[in-house]
């Protein structure tokens, strides 16, 4: 329902009264306000923008904050009982590091004589732990082994051209993918850190074996006693000589160690939240900048000052919860897409026809579902940011809105796609032709020291500069895109709420007015 400058005094005024005497000089000053019945349309009656909100889906905020926690407390727990130097350094036969402690002299692997595997293996020794011989070491034949971690077409033209007016008055938000980079970094390298520790977690167990029963007595040793590979002393077990302190396994008691699979899945569901919530932070930051932009009354004098910056404060501060249950229902059927990934690798060799057109009907409806929501999710941010609403009202709103204007949504699309597409592809392309030139020797810079004969193979590096480049300009591309999406939408609600009378006057532009032929009829003077 629409209110008129009148009802929102009413509704102030009768809240005050209701109150005492303390609130008679905030009422004085309200009905002062009220008094100006001229300004009041454009100042209240049309402006969406929550300035004055409350918190949106509270159970939803508080529940992404304690899985926060538990990530937090998952990686604490990680780097107490995990150990990288598993995958960072090779080890031997007897489960020591190589290239580091007692063995710093030795960076290269223990191989084994086939002969001395062939007579002298003790049949419990193996079972236990496997294939393994007392030889010594031949330093330096084999390197370190390191795990690499690897991770109507010409008025949508106007309204994408209202775009880049918005951004010579809010320039900061040309700026904010920057931040947007950094918080994906940041759960990106927390992320794959904690997968690390939790993978390398629980210390090794070595027991005292005999390994080879033919010398002496070793009918003493039945593989059952723990020893410390760095203080064990053959001596203690004079009738057996070959008695050695053998790594057997990685200790898997306890419930921090009978978890690690159920904790590695928290650490990719939490991960996948976060990831998916700062990205709904970035979208719902920059929506309520742009839309601070449109419904700007008098542009660029009613702009608020530092827009992007209240925008990301007002997000922080009442839509945590509303951006986190759009993240949340991402965050699902992205984990389901990746169950059936891994079981369709898993069973791959034993599908049949039937079964693989069923796992590829899943997996193709499972990404177009997760196209739609990431569509849903991104247009709901846009209606928080505007009117504060909580998420299911506000995707509820936006999809209404899209669908009442299908044809113009679907020809914006294609045109932004379009304009995107040559953008990328310039930016792009200049930034590989000039490092081409470059790395190829063919443009000298003065003033610099670099040799093109340096270089065994130029085109690495150029394919290196053109992935970054392609990386920064999708960045600050999205920008646009998200703009082109916010004024949209604003432009959609603005033709449906207003009719450009003097009780509700259009906030669009002049030029878009003029291409639309619309126009502010003048307010009559008495």
């Amino acid at each position: 329902m629409d209110w008129s400058a009148v009802d929102y005094c009413d509704v102030f005024i009768s809240c005050f009264d209701s109150h005492s005497d303390s609130t008679h000089s905030l009422q004085s000053k309200f009905l002062q306000i009220c008094s100006d019945a001229e300004t009041w349309p454009k100042r209240v009656n049309f402006q969406p923008i929550l300035f004055f909100g409350s918190c949106t889906d509270i159970i939803c905020c508080v529940l992404f904050m304690l899985i926060i926690a538990g990530y937090m407390v998952v990686g604490v727990l990680a780097w107490l009982y995990g150990d990288p130097r598993h995958v960072l350094y090779p080890r031997n036969s007897t489960g020591m590091f190589c290239g580091v402690g007692q063995n710093n002299d030795k960076p290269s692997v223990m191989y084994f004589d086939i002969i001395k595997c062939a007579t002298a293996t003790n049949i419990m020794a193996a079972a236990l732990q496997g294939l393994q011989c007392p030889t010594t070491q031949v330093p330096d034949l084999l390197e370190p082994l390191h795990l690499q971690l690897q991770f109507s077409v010409f008025k949508r033209v106007c309204v994408c051209v209202c775009v880049f007016r918005a951004l010579g008055h809010m320039m900061s938000t040309l700026f904010y993918p920057i931040v947007t980079f950094v918080l994906l970094l940041v759960c990106v390298s927390y992320w794959g850190i904690t997968a690390l520790y939790l993978a390398t977690s629980g210390a090794p167990v070595y027991k005292v074996v005999a390994m080879n029963t033919s010398q002496g007595d070793c009918s003493v040793i039945r593989a059952n006693e723990t020893c410390d590979p760095e203080m064990f002393n053959s001596t203690q077990y004079p009738t057996c000589p070959s008695a050695r302190c053998v790594f057997i396994n990685y200790n898997t008691e306890g419930l921090f160690q009978r978890n690690l699979f159920n904790l590695q899945i928290y650490n990719v569901f939490a991960f996948l939240w976060c990831v998916n919530f700062v990205i709904a932070l970035g979208h719902c930051t920059l929506a309520g900048a742009f839309g601070s932009y449109y419904w700007a009354f008098s542009k660029p004098a009613d702009i608020p000052t530092f827009p992007l910056i209240q925008s990301f404060m007002r997000a922080l501060r009442y839509h945590v919860g509303s951006l986190a249950f759009g993240a949340l229902i991402l965050t699902l059927v992205q984990i389901v897409r990746i169950v059936l990934e891994y079981l369709d690798h898993k069973f791959k060799e034993a599908q049949n026809p039937c079964t693989r057109f069923i796992m590829c009907c899943l997996k193709c409806c499972f990404y177009c579902l997760e196209k739609f929501i990431k569509f849903i999710n991104r247009n709901a941010y846009i209606m928080i940011a505007i009117y504060g609403k909580n998420f299911c009202v506000s995707a509820k709103n936006a999809f209404s809105l899209l669908m009442r204007n299908i044809i113009r949504v679907v020809v914006l699309d294609k045109v932004t796609d379009l304009l995107l597409f040559f953008g990328k592809l310039l930016v792009v392309g200049g930034v590989g032709v000039l490092a081409f030139f470059f790395f190829s020797g063919r443009i000298q810079t003065p003033g610099t020291t670099f040799e093109t004969a340096a270089l065994n193979y130029y085109w690495m590096p150029i394919i290196t500069v053109v992935f970054g480049a392609y990386l920064i300009a999708h960045g600050f591309f999205s920008v646009y895109n998200m703009g082109v999406d916010t004024l949209f939408l604003c432009f959609l609600e603005d033709l449906e709420r207003n009719d450009g009378s003097p009780e509700k006057p259009y906030f669009m532009s002049k030029n878009l007015m003029k291409i639309l032929n619309k126009k502010n009829k003048a307010p009559k003077t008495s």
